[in-house]
């Protein structure tokens, strides 16, 4: 039967199955190059590049403007829904937005859906459950096509209007907490990086508890705030008994897709892997440091691990906060270029990195920086879930709210 597996109560009846030619009509749009482009232009423009990269399935706020004359191109009628005529892969060109409001021009490569049925709900439609089947008409090889022809014969399944606009406008509200939430985030991390500047430059200083000033800072090489700086090592791959085991063995995508706590690795090395290569157990709440492909790249253990020899393993000493420090290489990222050794790939090497110089000030100024960054990192990483879980909730709506 067509019906949702999700459904507002209100409306009952199965949905009518109909092929999108019968319910639209189909143009292209006229080219616009990039140059044609400008801040300064008079009209409202959208080129098909831009469905990929700047917009959702709901056109309200048009990023583009041009000076192109608008009575030599094609201009959009508010519920128009546009989709890429050519593309690079197959399931990217299945992207289509509704487009709402009139007069936009509209550049080449792109696909116009022009029907009587609510254009948003269409546009949902298409980039969710008949996703796979408009990536599976495009044609191409390096180059992928997708032509008018070929999207009048999707099989569509439609309710009445008003069902069309309830669908439309849940989903709408969906992504509007979608976009707050994102720009939460996005807020949060420039208000980060503008008060880390004025900390690392002293400009923003923290006070003692009891109001009085703490001590100037010392410039200290971050050699001499470590006990131990060694990189690791990688057991021979073609061993399979040194891998698989009970030590977690870290890679570089461990470290940039964790942020600044690790808590797990994607492999493991065995004892006896450990015991023939350079690597070793560096224990929990050390700073990792990358030293190759991501470089500068800086997190803290939360469980004890292994290393290659492309990661630099600081344990520090007393009287240092290993935040503290975590944030002080965070900041130091600005700087890493003059350190980095020219080549094909541009590294770092120990000797470089235990000289870095920085400032260091008093345990207590250092816990009250770490701690107040922190704090942040917190509402970010919160903002980030947020997302996340709401992202994963839009996958699930998409799928049940369509037939």
């Amino acid at each position: 039967m067509n019906i949702p597996s999700l459904r507002f109560p209100e409306f009952k009846g199965e949905w009518e199955n109909t092929k999108l030619g019968k319910v639209a009509k189909f143009s292209k749009g006229k080219g616009i190059s990039k140059s044609e482009i400008s801040e300064d232009g008079i009209n409202e423009c959208i080129r098909y590049g831009e469905l990929y990269t700047r917009y959702g399935e709901v056109i309200e706020d048009v990023f583009s403007k041009t000076n192109f004359d608008i009575n030599k191109s094609v201009v959009s009628e508010a519920n128009d829904v546009i989709i890429p005529a050519s593309g690079e892969t197959q399931i990217d060109i299945a992207t289509a937005s509704c487009v709402m409001k009139s007069g936009v021009i509209l550049g080449g490569d792109l696909n116009i859906i022009k029907t009587n049925k609510n254009g948003v709900f269409l546009s949902y439609y298409l980039n969710s459950k008949r996703k796979l089947d408009i990536a599976n008409l495009a044609q191409g090889i390096s180059v992928v096509h997708l032509y008018s022809s070929q999207l009048a014969l999707l099989n569509l399944n439609f309710p009445t209007l008003p069902e069309q606009q309830k669908i439309a406008t849940f989903l709408t509200t969906v992504d509007e907490k979608l976009q707050a939430l994102k720009q939460k985030k996005s807020l949060l991390e420039q208000y980060k990086k503008g008060v880390m500047q004025k900390i690392f430059s002293q400009e923003l200083r923290f006070a003692a508890d009891n109001g009085n000033a703490f001590a100037d800072w010392e410039e200290k090489k971050l050699g001499d705030v470590c006990k131990t700086t060694k990189s690791g090592g990688t057991p021979t791959s073609t061993k399979r008994e040194y891998y698989n085991g009970d030590i977690p063995f870290l890679s570089i995508s461990d470290m940039t897709s964790q942020g600044k706590y690790l808590n797990y690795t994607s492999n493991h090395i065995s004892k006896l892997g450990l015991d023939n290569s350079a690597s070793w157990v560096v224990p929990a709440h050390s700073i990792i440091y990358s030293m190759y492909a991501s470089v500068g790249f800086v997190a803290i253990n939360n469980i004890p691990l292994a290393t290659s020899q492309a990661v630099l393993n600081l344990i520090l000493k007393e009287g240092i906060n290993t935040d503290y420090i975590y944030y002080t290489l965070v900041d130091f990222q600005k700087k890493i270029a003059q350190f980095v050794t020219t080549g094909t790939q541009g590294n770092l090497n120990a000797q470089s990195v235990k000289g870095f110089e920085i400032q260091i000030p008093c345990l207590e100024e250092q816990t009250k920086i770490a701690s107040f960054l922190s704090t942040i990192d917190e509402k970010i990483n919160h903002c980030k879930a947020q997302i996340t879980n709401t992202e994963v909730w839009k996958r699930g709506l998409l799928q049940q709210l369509f037939v």
